[in-house]
């Protein structure tokens, strides 16, 4: 087995061609640099969230592990995370995978993504890799825009085609409906592999489960898992016929046969989230590689887990992992691998592909670009607790629907806006772009929203990851309250104040409430974009640091 010095190689030399010259991207040589492995060869992507076009993308202050995953990475941010993988502060990975300085190294290094340069990256690796590439696709790919939501994914279709994937999974894919995903399923380049999802009739499997593939004379068994929590994160009747779950037994079942049948190597593509892979990877033997998506973690190594590698690729094309295997006896003996981010400037964009997703946002190009308002502060959202974008939605909420408190989804998916810029309708959007938008407005009682807040507090910081069944905390306007992230399930929520009056929440009294994404069949309001673009017209943005939400424990 290689050394850690020879894991870091490709991170160490990204630091030192920025420590000179911290400013300065890495160029598309220097990104696809590498020293080639063994017979088979894994390209990760995950999570693209329906991003054609280069972006900024902050990374999170704070992603709180619990339980076993306390201190640990993905749990570690800033500071903590260079100092674990020894990357200077300043350079290219810094900047790419922490939230330190971001928005003077943004402007310097500029925005990431973009699917013309990822595939520019794919076909040099292929080039190099011809009879050794596998490209997997993590999910998440087919919702997160506007051009998304009005072809229905279908637009995304084209773009896995692009990127040669050879296989794919699913979460939010599921969101316009059964028959639609089928549709989708049906014209896709590649299998939808999705073993965790059986009919609720007959309990028989909806989607493939498992592609083999031959790569330099390695048998390749490749199991894709879906978010195993689609119908309670996401609303249920979208998709009544269905059921989901981790399924243990049957993975392990899967896996099994995929050995008997006689694959070499076992790849698990996953969208359970980091932490239920390291449990799964812990329980269910076999499993050679497990590409886990969901939670948006970038990962400059692979963490092993007995002798299961995780390899976790981010979100909205801004890396892509290259992980290259040797293989004797049906086991891996040696294993190299890159997190390369694309830096969208570094890389020459692919022509083919740059004219599909000019035709692809073509007809909907001037809504895009639109201007509805502007920002005066970062706007940002990756985090387990309110960002500053989740903020302005918050108070957009509350004044424009005459509401006291405000709730917010914790979806992971959007970019980051720096000071300054102009709001596009594309960038509203790129946060609100899914097939439920309604804004409801409705009365609750003080004890009913402490209740929903405890309820997503334990899906989040549950400490068996198992039962940790959705996004990050749910985003809340109007009240200022402490989160004790360790206390026992129903104690979480403390110190409820209504920021209005400066008063504790009556657990007996009813409060106007905003918000959207109700999971909830027939709920009423007009979309959410329209109501943050109308707020947006308003004025400037101008979000002040949250100080409203203490947390504890942590």
């Amino acid at each position: 087995m290689i050394t850690r010095r020879d894991l870091m190689a490709a991170t160490a030399a990204l630091a030192a061609a920025g420590a000179a010259h911290a400013q300065d991207r890495p160029s598309q040589e220097a990104l696809l640099r590498f020293a080639p492995l063994g017979q088979v060869t894994l390209v990760h992507v995950t999570d693209l969230h329906a991003q054609l076009v280069p972006m900024h993308f902050r990374e999170a202050t704070l992603n709180v592990g619990v339980g076993e995953a306390r201190g640990q990475v993905p749990h570690l941010t800033g500071e903590a995370l260079l100092a674990q993988y020894r990357i200077a502060a300043g350079t290219p990975m810094a900047h790419a995978l922490t939230n330190l300085d971001f928005e003077r190294l943004a402007r310097a290094y500029g925005p990431m993504g973009g699917l013309d340069r990822i595939v520019t990256l794919i076909k040099a690796i292929r080039a190099e890799r011809p009879g050794n590439t596998i490209v997997l696709d993590g999910g998440d790919t087919l919702q997160g825009s506007w051009t998304s939501l009005q072809s229905r994914g279908a637009d995304m279709v084209e773009a896995l085609r692009a990127l040669t994937a050879e296989a794919t999974t699913g979460h939010w894919e599921f969101t316009y409906g059964a028959e639609r995903v089928k549709e989708l399923v049906a014209a896709m380049p590649c299998p939808f592999l999705a073993g965790n999802v059986q009919d609720n009739e007959w309990n028989e499997d909806v989607f493939e489960h498992t592609k083999t593939f031959e790569r330099g004379g390695v048998k390749v068994a490749v199991i894709g898992q879906a978010f195993p929590y689609t119908p309670i994160a996401n609303p249920r009747w979208l998709i009544p016929d269905w059921s989901f779950g981790i399924k243990e037994e049957a993975l392990a079942k899967r896996v099994q046969a995929a050995r008997e049948e006689g694959a070499q190597l076992v790849v698990l593509l996953s969208h359970n989230g980091f932490d239920v892979d390291r449990k799964l990877a812990a329980r269910v033997p076999g499993i050679d590689v497990i590409l886990t998506g969901h939670t948006h973690d970038a990962l400059p190594e692979p963490l092993k887990v007995g002798d299961t590698l995780l390899v976790a690729s981010g979100c909205h094309g801004k890396f892509i992992s290259r992980l290259d295997l040797r293989v004797e006896g049906g086991r891996v003996a040696e294993f190299r691998h890159a997190l390369i981010p694309v830096f969208a400037g570094s890389i020459r964009p692919d022509a083919e592909t740059a004219a599909l997703v000019r035709k692809l946002r073509a007809p909907h190009a001037a809504e895009l670009a639109r201007v509805v308002g502007r920002t005066e502060s970062l706007l940002t959202r990756r985090g387990n607790l309110n960002g500053t974008m989740d903020d302005m939605i918050c108070a957009a909420l509350m004044r424009q629907r005459d509401a006291e408190v405000a709730l917010s989804p914790g979806f992971r998916w959007g970019y980051s806006l720096l000071p300054g810029s102009d709001i596009t309708a594309e960038d509203v959007w790129a946060h609100t772009a899914i097939t439920y938008p309604a804004a409801y407005r409705m009365t609750m009682k003080g004890e009913q929203i402490k209740l929903i807040l405890e309820d997503v507090a334990d899906n989040l910081f549950n400490p068996d990851p198992y039962y940790q069944q959705g996004g990050d905390m749910v985003r809340v306007g109007g009240l200022g309250w402490t989160l004790d992230v360790a206390a026992p399930a129903g104690q979480r929520v403390q110190d409820l104040t209504l920021l209005r009056t400066g008063q504790p929440l009556e657990a007996a009294r009813e409060y106007s409430v905003a918000g959207w994404a109700s999971v909830n069949e027939g709920t009423e309001g007009p979309p959410i974009w329209e109501v943050v673009m109308r707020h947006l017209s308003e004025g400037p943005v101008r979000v002040e640091p949250n100080r409203h939400l203490r947390l504890k424990g942590a």
